[in-house]
């Protein structure tokens, strides 16, 4: 049995996703307590709790306090079966829990399956905190395609939060033979840029605002444009049961892609959803950065089960300090992280 102390480093979801993720490709039991011990709300919450139960069924796996807003669960995993499953939020409570953090907990278990799975997700398709479905389409899917992991997504539904209830697709297909080691620490010449303003059930003029600003911004950067000579801004009007908006830019470099997304809400103007998002970019850009922060803890699990070295250059994260020492718990692996927190280092793992 592994004990893992969920209030190590920045006591967030991470420690959970990651250690049942593990718990489940190893066949390992675990222990975790103190889960979300650094948030205001700790415990599971529903997207966290969904995505329990979505391990569990995939390897037939047993669960003890698996309930709402718990602070302490043990697994004992079976073995991962390939197939189709559906994993709705709204089963655990109403609520816009992030099927993006669900995806991102099943999909290195399903990796090791031995045939292709079909899931079906259902809550929140673009929530704060939370990886949005298009930035997992666009920037993550891309990377760890590089690694021999190929899965998709298709939304059907969109869901903003409170309401939630979009309907998400996913395909994973099962990597052959072992994850191939990733270097991502020379970025090269910036190649493309584009961006995806969406909007439900409120006008398309948003959504045009938002494009005008950015590229009002990107164009006026003559590091930029010096770069790319033209940039494209896709702009939709897409289905969901309830109101919301996002901005997603996306930047493809020679050798990584890199994704910068900003949510709207009541009172916050269509332009400042936009700066948002293209000032992050253009921090990114003018470091000396491979890739952002988030692709960067989210690809540091596939670099340990990968074969041979991998390594990475972005700014340093509490949740990438956090990360390596949860995975150290589980494999005998060693990572490096040169560099202090906050400023462009680099990690690494053999």
């Amino acid at each position: 049995m592994i004990r893992i102390d969920g209030s190590y480093g920045e006591g967030g979801g991470q420690i959970l996703r990651s250690a049942l993720t593990l718990a489940a490709i190893l066949g390992k039991s675990v222990e975790i307590s103190n889960i979300r011990a650094g948030r205001k709300k700790p415990g599971l919450q529903p997207q966290h709790l969904t995505g329990v139960r979505a391990v569990a069924e995939i390897c037939n796996g047993k669960l003890e306090g698996d309930t709402l807003l718990s602070q302490r669960i043990v697994f004992h995993p079976g073995k991962i079966q390939s197939g189709n499953y559906e994993f709705d939020v709204m089963k655990v409570k109403s609520s816009a829990g992030s099927t993006g953090m669900i995806f991102q907990q099943i999909a290195p278990v399903l990796a090791f399956g031995k045939e292709t799975s079909n899931v079906i997700l259902k809550g929140g398709t673009h929530t704060q905190l939370a990886p949005p479905i298009d930035y997992l389409q666009e920037v993550f899917l891309p990377s760890v395609a590089k690694m021999g992991f190929h899965a998709s997504l298709e939304v059907e539904r969109w869901g903003w939060y409170p309401i939630g209830q979009g309907v998400v697709k996913a395909a994973f297909q099962p990597v052959r033979g072992k994850l191939k080691a990733i270097e991502l620490n020379e970025r090269g010449k910036l190649k493309r840029i584009y961006g995806l303003a969406l909007v439900s059930r409120l006008p398309l003029s948003i959504a045009e605002r938002e494009r005008d600003k950015a590229l009002s911004m990107l164009q006026g950067n003559r590091d930029v444009q010096s770069q790319v000579s033209s940039i494209d801004v896709e702009i939709k009007s897409v289905p969901s049961l309830g109101t919301g908006n996002s901005f997603l830019l996306v930047a493809e470099f020679e050798n990584s892609i890199a994704g910068f997304s900003s949510l709207g809400k009541i009172g916050k103007r269509a332009e400042k959803v936009a700066e948002e998002a293209v000032d992050e970019f253009i921090k990114f850009y003018q470091s000396d950065a491979c890739i952002e922060k988030h692709l960067g803890d989210q690809l540091m699990l596939y670099m340990a089960l990968a074969e041979g070295n991998s390594s990475f250059t972005s700014e340093i994260s509490n949740h990438m300090l956090t990360n390596s020492w949860l995975i150290e718990q589980f494999l005998p692996v060693r990572f490096e992280i040169e560099g202090k927190l906050g400023q462009i280092g680099k990690v690494s793992v053999k």
